[in-house]
């Protein structure tokens, strides 16, 4: 049984399709990938895979229940995990305060007081774990405020990371990256990878084909090809409608 699937998911805003007929699954501790031109509706999927938007027909289950009328915060608890969407950062508050309190929403604590997630043992281990694998142990005591574009992004991670998940959904983590930024988080979900189902949106089509177990190609609203990436690389109609575009730039 597949860990996460979609079934004929379609969404239309007005006469415009922007989701068609979409199925594809997810096994546990596969990096599945989602590639496709601009408009293609990629960010509309994974927001009706998240929760946050609601498609006009199809199902989406996770290890077999059916999740499409769940809210996202159910998710998240179910084990479907939105990463840089999950919550707001803090900037005033430290690297750790961020993620204990996504441990303490994990756990299902009161937000009444603050003061508990920076006293509490078991909170600050939890998160610093997270931070540990999202490589941002030494940065810890420092305020969000003061992180680096890059920096940013694997907080976010370590945010998700904190809600245990078993499939993280990652829409387009490098953009805005570049040099050893990029590569460092590269490096994050190379680590990251077999632990749990990782979906990644992502332009980057060299971190792509690196990372990626499988991939997905979706053409306005339409999934054309799903293969491993020696077999999306190969696919005549993935090159005509994307691939050969993108190695022409």
């Amino acid at each position: 049984m597949s860990l996460l699937s979609v079934r004929n998911l379609c969404k239309n805003y007005g006469a415009l399709e922007v989701t068609r007929d979409v199925s594809l699954d997810v096994q546990p501790g596969e990096l599945h990938a989602i590639i496709g031109p601009n408009g293609a509706g990629k960010t509309t999927l994974i927001g009706q895979l998240s929760g946050q938007i609601e498609p006009d027909s199809g199902t989406v289950s996770l290890e077999g229940q059916d999740i499409t009328k769940r809210s996202m915060a159910e998710r998240v608890h179910l084990g479907l995990a939105r990463s840089f969407q999950i919550t707001s950062i803090l900037p005033r508050f430290t690297v750790l305060e961020n993620v204990a309190l996504a441990v303490q929403a994990r756990s299902g604590s009161s937000f009444r007081f603050f003061a508990p997630v920076a006293t509490e043992k078991p909170l600050n281990d939890a998160a610093m774990q997270a931070l540990v694998e999202a490589g941002l142990a030494d940065r810890a005591g420092v305020r969000a405020s003061a992180l680096s574009h890059g920096e940013h992004r694997r907080l976010e991670l370590a945010i998700a990371l904190a809600t245990e998940p078993k499939v993280l959904l990652l829409d387009e983590p490098l953009a805005g990256t570049g040099g050893e930024e990029a590569d460092a988080f590269i490096e994050r979900l190379r680590a990251l990878k077999g632990r749990f189902a990782i979906v990644l949106i992502e332009h980057d089509m060299e971190a792509v084909f690196a990372l990626a177990d499988r991939i997905s190609v979706l053409v306005y609203g339409e999934i054309i090809a799903s293969g491993t990436p020696d077999v999306i690389r190969n696919d005549p109609k993935v090159r005509a409608a994307y691939l050969g575009d993108e190695e022409a730039a």
